[in-house]
């Protein structure tokens, strides 16, 4: 019998739908090929719903969601919407309760694609990061007192428990085998100066993976170390693992090396519970409903979302076919310059599946 996922998709703002409709696309194709079947639910949690009704996210959404195989995420964030109320409101919160507390970001250079990085290519350019994403100034923990005065104070604590730490990391080993690339995982920090935190990670670090990941090569990189590094050797790295916030900062230093928003996916995972998938980019409002957006970011969250599920080889396939389109076809992985419309690329890749 013909396996079936349930899958909830939530569109979002801007131009996000429209990447979305593309992934499906692809991920039906897939299906009919491999030999198992898709059903999409669709929700409409996103800035127009604020907007007409007050309601950011239901009360029985994250119940509800936890009944869905996987969630295909298209974007947040809405031009007439304060900065932070969709994105604390849906993202974090669904982050947060539904346990996703791994930030899975490929930095993946496709043939054809071009890089800012002289000299660097395909072969350069292929590593993970793994992105802790439960803890950390995330959580809000703090606040602030005499707000609007001149002596007003401002705190936001990162804060981590050895829990939240040894159980990202234990991915991250995991992954990293898994991957058996180079089989190196790369620990980015800043033990020089926010000592209580990350002396916490490294010890955890090290002590894991000389007692369960010998086999492991384990490298270590302040934050700031890192961001020249990924600039100006990138074929060093497999799979780093780092911090709410840093791995926050260095995947959008990842993704613009790997030719931008639009070719670089997500996903945040609960290993062993619901996981979500989506692209890096933001909902780039100024270009919705042209059909000019590049939807190969979205794309990819499909091919990761089905491997995430098991189904490796209909992953293979999409990245197989997303690779032959960039080789081949896009002039340009900006918005309006591929020489096809985000619609037209959609149907590229999904006759390629």
């Amino acid at each position: 019998m013909n396996k079936k996922y349930n899958i909830a998709v939530i569109p979002g703002d801007g131009t996000g739908p429209e990447v979305v409709r593309e992934g499906k696309k692809v991920i039906r194709a897939a299906a009919s090929r491999f030999g198992f079947s898709i059903n999409f639910e669709e929700y409409d949690f996103g800035g127009d719903r604020y907007l007409k009704t007050g309601e950011i996210l239901p009360d029985s959404a994250v119940e509800e969601l936890k009944k869905y195989d996987s969630i295909f995420l298209g974007a947040i964030g809405h031009p007439d919407v304060k900065p932070g109320i969709l994105e604390k409101g849906i993202l974090l919160r669904l982050r947060f309760e539904l346990d996703q507390y791994v930030n899975l970001s490929p930095v993946k250079l496709y043939p054809g694609v071009d890089t800012p990085l002289k000299d660097k290519g395909p072969e350069h350019i292929d590593y993970v990061v793994i992105r802790e994403n439960s803890g950390d100034v995330y959580t809000g923990s703090g606040g602030v007192t005499m707000k609007g005065t001149p002596n007003e104070i401002a705190i936001q604590n990162m804060v981590y428990s050895r829990m939240q730490v040894d159980r990202c990391l234990k991915y991250a080993f995991e992954y990293t085998r898994k991957r058996n690339k180079t089989k190196t995982l790369a620990l980015c920090g800043k033990t020089n100066v926010l000592t209580y935190v990350f002396d916490l990670w490294e010890r955890a670090f090290n002590e894991i993976g000389e007692k369960s990941y010998p086999d492991i090569k384990r490298d270590y990189y302040h934050v700031d170390a890192i961001s020249m590094w990924m600039i100006k050797n990138p074929e060093w790295f497999d799979v780093v693992v780092t911090s709410n916030m840093f791995g926050d900062i260095i995947t959008d230093l990842g993704a613009i090396t790997q030719g931008g928003m639009g070719v670089a996916a997500g996903g945040n995972i609960n290993p062993d519970g619901v996981s979500m998938f989506e692209p890096i980019g933001g909902s780039a409002p100024k270009y919705t409903g042209q059909n000019v957006i590049n939807p190969i970011a979205a794309i990819s969250c499909g091919a990761m979302m089905l491997n995430h599920l098991g189904e490796e080889k209909a992953a293979d396939a999409i990245e197989n076919a997303i690779m032959d389109v960039t080789a081949n076809k896009l002039k340009d992985m900006g918005a309006g310059r591929m020489g096809y419309s985000t619609s037209e690329v959609g149907d590229l890749v999904a006759e390629r599946v």
